[in-house]
């Protein structure tokens, strides 16, 4: 599939399963290992004289060669090997590439994308195996070193007419506690990486639905470490982030919008050990923002974005019903709280929903996980190093000796401004360079007719 086969999919799927209330369509991915792609091994690529985000801390007058597609030196002199690929670095910023902790890949399957935006690698959180598979054979294909990693949940656990069986595609579902083992096997066998668990009863819209009961979320959790599986939880409500970390859940998925926990419950879910995805784009989308229109404005964005992406990114959910409980500011608060008392935050997107856009949207939040609280550095870890480390993907999201060479390079210093993210100089997948030209030719093309 070329770009524009791909633009083109990303677009009817997106008018197919986008829809108003934070959609949660993803599925299992899986991540592609592969660093040569087509027979042709990755180059030797040095960055000289580089100021370096390593995950956790930044490393000023650093050179780093990457050899094999892995990182093979971080130095302050290290001799340039003859045949390199030099890229300059006296004021840039070499990052590793980012992960965005939460895509629905099904509803946009445009793997050039996120790349194209410095995102290495995507946690996708429902998709139905048989689109997985596709996807799969994409990554593993000759244009893969141009695709984006990826990991999935696959199918995620819900109830008979709960919150993910609104699309019109056939999914199991799961009723009663007794069958949670059988479900998650069931899950696993199918390729899901970890499992995700939907506690969602609509009452923040408000639409009551159906969603798990407590002891069915309890045993799914428990089913999933049996099996040496995260269990990761969507919530919206306060009252169901409570029960997910009370049942020992490894993380939630969104952070709540209805209402703000005592000052004590930030302090217990650090206790508890559990990270967030707060996933704040969409829930400034929910509240009547357009949270995605200021990235259409951007200068080194628009050129590589098509006219739909731009209309996609400024929507927002428009509400007048005064019983709606879905609050920007409860979100940032509660981010707040919970960065203050300790808890992991991880930096996702829920992309491709109203208002949000792969590889794009991740710039956006992490200048939104800024504003809730984060220093720049903070929101940088929460796109590289927490999320690699809580998803146990042991072999990115750093920059260090023998790790892959996902790499992102910036004009400027995020680690003090962090929208010096979107000055993108260039972007490199297991030390292979991504064609950004390419696909900005694509876009212009599109553009014509």
């Amino acid at each position: 599939m070329d770009a524009s086969d791909s633009l083109s999919v990303g677009a009817k799927n997106r008018r197919h399963f986008v829809i108003i209330n934070s959609l949660w369509f993803s599925a299992g991915l899986w991540f592609a290992e592969v660093a040569v792609r087509g027979g042709t091994s990755p180059p030797t690529v040095a960055f000289a004289n580089v100021r370096v985000f390593d995950g956790s801390r930044v490393l000023e007058g650093r050179s780093v060669i990457v050899r094999d597609g892995k990182i093979a030196t971080v130095a302050r002199q290290a001799k340039i090997p003859q045949n390199a690929d030099v890229t300059g670095g006296t004021g840039r910023t070499l990052l590793p590439g980012f992960i965005d902790a939460h895509v629905h890949l099904a509803a946009d399957p445009n793997l050039k994308r996120p790349l194209i935006f410095g995102v290495t690698t995507v946690l996708d959180m429902f998709s139905p195996p048989s689109r997985v598979a596709e996807l799969k054979k994409q990554v593993n294909g000759p244009e893969g070193a141009q695709l984006v990693d990826f990991r999935s949940a696959m199918i995620g656990v819900t109830a008979p007419g709960g919150h993910g069986t609104q699309f019109g595609i056939p999914i199991p579902t799961l009723s009663d506690a007794c069958h949670a083992q059988e479900f998650v096997d069931a899950r696993i066998a199918e390729g899901s990486d970890y499992i995700k668990i939907i506690c969602e009863d609509g009452k923040e819209i408000p639409r009551p639905i159906p969603t798990l009961d407590r002891d069915t979320l309890r045993a799914v959790v428990d089913a999933a470490h049996k099996r040496k599986k995260l269990a990761v939880v969507h919530v919206h409500r306060l009252e169901w982030a409570r029960e997910a970390v009370a049942a020992g859940a490894d993380g939630l998925v969104h952070v709540w919008c209805d209402e703000l926990p005592t000052p004590e419950f930030y302090g217990w879910v650090a206790r508890k050990r559990a990270f967030v995805v707060p996933t704040l784009n969409i829930n400034q989308v929910l509240d009547g923002i357009a949270g995605g229109k200021p990235l259409t404005t951007n200068a080194q964005f628009v050129a590589f974005l098509s006219k739909e992406d731009i209309d996609h990114l400024s929507k927002f959910i428009s509400s007048t019903n005064p019983a709606r409980k879905v609050h920007y500011e409860v979100a940032r608060q509660a981010v707040q709280g919970l960065h203050h008392a300790g808890v992991s935050i991880l930096a996702g997107t829920d992309a491709p929903n109203p208002g949000t856009l792969q590889g794009v949207s991740l710039h956006r939040e992490v200048e939104l996980l800024v504003q809730a609280g984060l220093s720049p550095v903070e929101a940088l870890a929460a796109a590289t190093s927490v999320p690699a480390q809580k998803f146990r993907l042991r072999d990115r999201g750093r920059i260090a000796r023998g790790l892959r060479a996902d790499l992102l390079l910036v004009e400027g210093d995020p680690t003090k401004d962090i929208l010096a993210t979107r000055n993108i100089v260039g972007v490199w997948k297991a030390g292979q360079h991504v064609d950004r030209a390419g696909y900005r030719r694509t876009i212009q093309e599109a553009s014509k007719y």
